[in-house]
């Protein structure tokens, strides 16, 4: 079985404008463009690959600015953005999300989705370079919660999960989250400068067909959760 990953970071009640969202944005564009030359160039959807190739945004601030400013990106008081990249139809990777919104109840969001599979994939997946991806999602965004990790896991703990209540191959925690408890070995905790603290499971990729990963990952959640370290999304204190 074929497992698809990705990466996302998530909050609730930040108003912002389109200025202080593309700062956020560009700052983790650049990131992207650093581990993966691929990455370097993200275009808007169209009715196929060669059309969208052509209708390019690029990610310095003031471009994206002006891209979260356009009517057909807001979405009630949030700027909404659906960008992908890659050389090749089958190894394109996308990055969609929201920002900006007061809204307490819908998360603003930033979400990396790599290609299932292909050379792309096998060196994007792995525990070195997604913990760097949610690291940098941390800095970029200051979310309260962010992770990667296999869509397969995470739909088979729940049909209907709530933002930041289950686990994940790599995890961020903000400080308003609490202090993280001690957790098993191979876990690997690391701070986030003084916003937050990372949390990865297993050095090797994390997978739903392996026992020993899924074990693993419902002893950490036993733990986290003890410690009250996951439940649903809150407004900033």
């Amino acid at each position: 079985m074929m497992e698809s990953y990705f990466a996302g970071a998530y909050w609730l009640g930040r108003s912002e404008s389109a200025e202080q969202c593309a700062q956020r944005a560009s700052a983790f564009f650049q990131f992207l463009a650093r581990i993966e030359p691929t990455w370097n160039r993200w275009c808007e959807t169209a009715n196929s690959f060669e059309e969208a190739s052509q209708k390019q945004v690029a990610t310095d601030v003031d471009s994206l600015r002006k891209h979260f400013s356009r009517k057909d990106r807001r979405l009630g008081d949030a700027f909404q953005y659906w960008l992908w990249a890659g050389a090749r139809p089958d190894e394109t990777a996308s990055v969609t999300g929201t920002c900006g919104s007061a809204d307490p109840w819908t998360p603003s969001t930033c979400v990396l989705s790599p290609p299932e599979e292909g050379p792309l994939s096998e060196r994007i997946l792995t525990a070195a370079v997604l913990s760097q991806v949610v690291r940098e999602m941390a800095l970029a965004w200051d979310p309260e919660f962010g992770f990667a990790t296999s869509s397969d896991h995470y739909g088979s703990l729940s049909s209907r999960p709530k933002m930041g209540t289950l686990p994940g191959w790599v995890m961020y925690f903000s400080r308003q989250r609490g202090t993280l408890p001690p957790l098993p070995a191979p876990v690997r905790v690391e701070p986030v400068g003084d916003l937050g603290t990372l949390v990865v499971l297993t050095p090797e990729r994390f997978t739903v067909t392996n026992p020993e990963h899924v074990a693993l990952a419902s002893e950490v959640q036993q733990v986290l959760d003890a410690a009250g370290l996951l439940h649903p999304l809150r407004l900033p204190s």
